[in-house]
């Protein structure tokens, strides 16, 4: 009976993660936040501050419904771990060191411990929740925006990158350069030559969110012709880095802050910001291909903007998640 009412529990659990058939936009985005409070223990106060800016954008949240397929449910996902996800991603020493569940610290290994982190980063894309599908169709300002909400912050490239890679090192921002291009350029070929990516030196199929497909009806980036075709996060417990993130590479594409100048990091306290960043590969990237992506790699300026234009682009692969100072 015990095992049958813990069952009963869980898919009740996993039934919020999960958009429902004929269910608005709206409603689903309602679901995804009693989910962030019950497990991430996001305020009501915080809720309120973040529907204000979903429902600003008339756009954001989980995928159009009515063009969305996801190729994995929750229950699915959490069939292919060996006990409930809400548990089972749960790091005490993380929490310690962070002050919140599902995050992990950012640090480098080679000389320092996790207690030694000055950041921490969501460890699942945004809304953070185990088994949850990522949020799209968001703007880079809405994302710096969304993690103010709960007093985080959206990270710059450099700690994106150390996330990814396993290692977060001193930022190496060619300021000189003068040049987004140039900048760019330079930090490629510095990193070029020892390419790796989360889960190891070699890209691989099938390890990460990338089994998807595009929607039949996508005609390069509409609302009503493309779905996002996300899995749950967490759904592919070896899609993680060295550091404990995970779903960095697949699932969706994620801002991230670049800065062009030192007035512009945000890990040094600025709410300047700099140019949108691209990071990641995403949904179908294990038979589409569509550029070049590795652990520490930068992108073009790909429908670039500040990062706090109102005017930044979203499109339904597109998601973000959030890094908090650890205090």
């Amino acid at each position: 009976m015990r095992k049958l009412m813990t069952a009963i529990g869980l898919a009740t659990s996993l039934a919020l993660a999960v958009p429902a058939q004929g269910a608005t936009l709206a409603e689903n985005n309602e679901k995804m936040f009693a989910q962030m409070q019950k497990y991430r223990g996001v305020t009501a106060g915080q809720i309120k501050r973040i529907r204000e800016i979903f429902q600003a954008s008339g756009m954001m949240g989980q995928g159009n419904p009515a063009i969305t397929r996801h190729p994995m449910t929750p229950e699915q996902a959490q069939a292919k771990l060996p006990r409930d996800a809400y548990s089972y991603y749960r790091n005490a020493r993380f929490e310690r060191i962070c002050g919140r569940p599902y995050m992990a610290p950012l640090y480098d290994p080679a000389t320092e411990r996790p207690e030694d982190a000055k950041v921490c980063v969501d460890m699942f894309e945004y809304p953070n929740v185990p088994l949850a599908y990522p949020v799209t169709w968001v703007r880079a300002s809405e994302a710096a925006r969304l993690c103010a909400a709960e007093g985080k912050r959206i990270g710059d490239a450099h700690e994106w990158e150390g996330a990814a890679a396993g290692a977060l090192l001193e930022p190496d921002y060619r300021f000189d350069l003068g040049s987004h291009g140039a900048m760019r350029s330079w930090h490629n070929a510095k990193w070029g030559q020892q390419k790796t990516w989360t889960y190891g030196p070699q890209w691989q199929r099938g390890i990460c969110a990338q089994g998807s497909s595009k929607s039949s009806s996508c005609d390069g980036g509409s609302w009503s012709g493309c779905g996002t075709n996300t899995y749950p996060v967490g759904a592919f417990p070896n899609c993680k880095s060295a550091l404990g993130v995970y779903d960095l590479e697949g699932n969706a594409a994620e801002h991230m802050n670049l800065p062009l100048a030192p007035d512009q990091m945000a890990s040094r306290g600025s709410t300047k910001l700099g140019v949108t960043e691209m990071k990641g590969s995403w949904f179908i990237w294990d038979s589409v291909r569509a550029h070049e992506e590795w652990a520490r790699w930068r992108a073009p300026y790909w429908h670039g903007s500040r990062v706090l234009s109102p005017s930044s682009h979203r499109n339904y692969h597109l998601g973000f998640r959030c890094f908090a100072d650890v205090k």
